[in-house]
This record gives C-alpha cells, sequence and structure tokens, in this order.
C-alpha cells in the first residue's frame, strides 16, 4: 500500500506557526525515502502524521496500518534484556512464544546482537541500543519503518556500519522505509529519494539513481553538491 499525505497541515497546542503547512507527497511501497532540512522544519513531524503518533487539522493521509518507529538513542525499557525488548511488541501482539524466538533471533542475527541477547541496555554502546531499537521495530514485521534520527549520537565507524545494516534490512525485507536525517551525506548514501523539507513545507524532491554503495563514487558527491545549493538556497 503507498502512502499518500493530502494538502496535510498540522498546528501544536502550544505553537502558533504550523509545523508542517498543505504538503502533499507519494511514497509508494518499498521505497526508501529520506527527509532532510535544518531544525524545526517539521521532519519529525511527518513521521508522527504517518505513524498515527499525531493527526493533521487539514488535509488526509492514507497509510499503512501497521509502522514501526525506531526513535535516537533506541528508546529501550532499561529493566528488560535485549531480547525482552525486541520480543515486547510481539508478545503484546498475542504471538506464540515459538513466533516470538524466531523473529527475535532473526533480527538480532541480522543486526549483529545476538551475543547480548541477555545483556540489559546499560550494558550496551550506543550503537549496540540502537541496533536493539532497529530490531524491535523489524521484529514486528511492519508494512513500513520509520527511523528518526537514529545515527546522530553514534561515532562515524558505527554509523556507516548501521547505514549498511539498514541498505540489507532494507533489500532483505523490501519495506518501505522512512528516514529523517541532518545529514545531506545519510541521506544521499541511503535513499532512493531525498525530500527537502524548510519551514513546514516541501521544498525540493530529488531522486537518487546510484548504485550501492555509493560514499566514494563521483555521482555521489555531485548529488549531494546538488541538494546542498538546495539546502542553502535563499
Amino acid at each position: 500500500m503507498p502512502i499518500e499525505l493530502r494538502s496535510v497541515t498540522k498546528t501544536y497546542e502550544t505553537e502558533k506557526t504550523p509545523a508542517v503547512r498543505d504538503i502533499s507527497l507519494r511514497i509508494a511501497p518499498g521505497e526508501f525515502v529520506c527527509f532532510i532540512g535544518p531544525s524545526g522544519c517539521g521532519k519529525s513531524t511527518v513521521l508522527k502524521l504517518i505513524s498515527g503518533l499525531e493527526t493533521p487539522e487539514r488535509g488526509t493521509i492514507e497509510a499503512p496500518q501497521k509502522t514501526a518507529m525506531s526513535f535516537q538513542f533506541g528508546a529501550l525499557f532499561p529493566w528488560l534484556t535485549v531480547f525482552e525488548n525486541v520480543a515486547l511488541g510481539l508478545r503484546t501482539e498475542g504471538k506464540s512464544e515459538t513466533h516470538v524466538m524466531r523473529a527475535v533471533y532473526q533480527e538480532l542475527d541480522a543486526m549483529k546482537i545476538r551475543e547480548f541477547e541477555h545483556k540489559y541496555p546499560a550494558d550496551l554502546s550506543g550503537g549496540q541500543r540502537q541496533r536493539v531499537g532497529i530490531a524491535r521495530a523489524l521484529a514486528v514485521d511492519p508494512e513500513v519503518l520509520l527511523l528518526d534520527e537514529p545515527f546522530s549520537a553514534l561515532d562515524p565507524q558505527t554509523t556507516a556500519e548501521l547505514h549498511d545494516d539498514i541498505i540489507d534490512a532494507w533489500r532483505r525485507t523490501k519495506k518501505t522505509i522512512i528516514l529523517v536525517s541532518h545529514l545531506i551525506e545519510e541521506a544521499v548514501s541511503m535513499g532512493e529519494r531525498v525530500v527537502l523539507m524548510k519551514a513546514g513545507r516541501i521544498e525540493a524532491d530529488f531522486r537518487v539513481d546510484l548504485p550501492y554503495p555509493r560514499r566514494e563514487s563521483e555521482g555521489f558527491h555531485r548529488d549531494v553538491m546538488k541538494i546542498r545549493r538546495e539546502f542553502f538556497r535563499a
């Protein structure tokens, strides 16, 4: 099922200015789309609207019912082990323990963290916690995976490794993935499309037609500079 936003506007009760204003956008099933833009431009609000955590005051949204979101720092429950954190959504859905174990171990293996299944979040590095959060989101088998700046607090090496793992997961599952990022380079290295937002509006929508991996290619630097010029255009 595609995601369709039609003339969507959202203003929070504590704000006078709309966080999102008159946005229209279509995302096809299985697309990998990255949102970038200055802080406060409405990127994260778009994710919340798609997930159903927020509702628009004007306009309409059509999206798959089953979405999952991974936040900064993983947003894990500190009193649960890695296994229990990843299993939580499945158990809430009432899945059998056989299903839970199969799905959890599949995602722990995919995120390369099975060896930490009995550890608690306090015993993990930032990158490991983020991997747990992504594994938890994927374990419930959503149609859409929403990633809200999941790499912003990580070191460059861990970030690069997670980029590769997310791209591998996207290719493996063929899910729709929507990533919010504040880095143009990150968006171009990962997404099929890069949507630039400013002041609550969509400023531009770029198609990235480059083979993976991208970071060292001439085309990568060309696309980064093209988007950068638009990003900083007054």
